[in-house]
């Protein structure tokens, strides 16, 4: 058995609670279980320097843990001056993930910033922070076009994020931390709502991992994005 006594294909208990900061353009708050994370979407009104004349938007984000998301606490990057490597690293797979179902020629000169701050740490951060910053993101976009500011709303699609991994020498589905640890393979799969992969991040942490083991992960994580984008399309309803 799974150290959470889960079947294999079995995810953790996912709660998504939209309109959670009063300030935010769109927020949700997302549980994956005992990991739990904040997603504020706020809008600029202009877009990167880079960007600027090209009539398009971009969307970016923001990844961070707070001092106490863990059992000891951790020092804020800030006080170092600079975010970590990992943190970087998640806060680039978000904003591409997010991109990935964006029309941002539709969105205009705009800038949409997605900060995702993590309250608790039980395993999935990043797989949790790109399924509720989806939700983030489109109460943005609800909000833009609701103002007249946006025609439509320039979503293409849902997407979201699951982790998968080997463990026991069985692929088993939304790893937590005390399994996430201890697994032979780790991956993240980040898939849109008509199926098409964005992104796939896999690791031989013990052992390697065969074909067969990939697409057992694989199927596993088409199983679990299916239940969370119909949990998506519950918290927007």
């Amino acid at each position: 058995m799974r150290p959470s006594q889960r079947a294999p294909d079995q995810m953790r208990q996912v709660i998504i609670e939209r309109n959670v900061a009063r300030y935010a353009e769109g927020s949700c708050l997302i549980k994956f279980g005992e990991t739990h994370v904040l997603c504020t979407a706020s809008l600029e009104d202009k877009p990167p320097l880079w960007l600027r004349g090209q009539g398009r938007g971009w969307v970016t984000a923001e990844y961070a843990m707070l001092p106490r998301a863990t059992h000891t606490r951790t020092r804020r990057e800030i006080a170092a001056g600079r975010p970590s490597g990992r943190t970087q690293e998640i806060q680039r797979l978000i904003g591409r993930s997010l991109r990935a179902v964006t029309d941002l020629q539709a969105l205009g000169e705009r800038q949409i910033t997605i900060d995702c701050d993590v309250l608790q740490a039980d395993g999935g951060t990043r797989t949790a922070s790109i399924t509720g910053g989806w939700v983030a993101l489109r109460e943005c976009l609800k909000w833009m076009h609701a103002r007249s500011i946006l025609k439509e709303i320039p979503l293409r699609d849902h997407v979201a994020a699951i982790s998968c991994g080997i463990s026991n020498g069985e692929a088993v589905l939304d790893l937590d931390y005390a399994e996430d640890s201890a697994a032979q393979t780790d991956a993240n799969f980040v898939i849109t709502g008509s199926g098409s992969l964005v992104e796939v991040q896999a690791t031989a942490e013990a052992a390697v991992f065969s074909e067969a083991d990939f697409n057992a992960m694989l199927g596993l994580a088409r199983k679990g994005v299916i239940e969370l984008i119909a949990l998506q399309k519950q918290a927007i309803a």
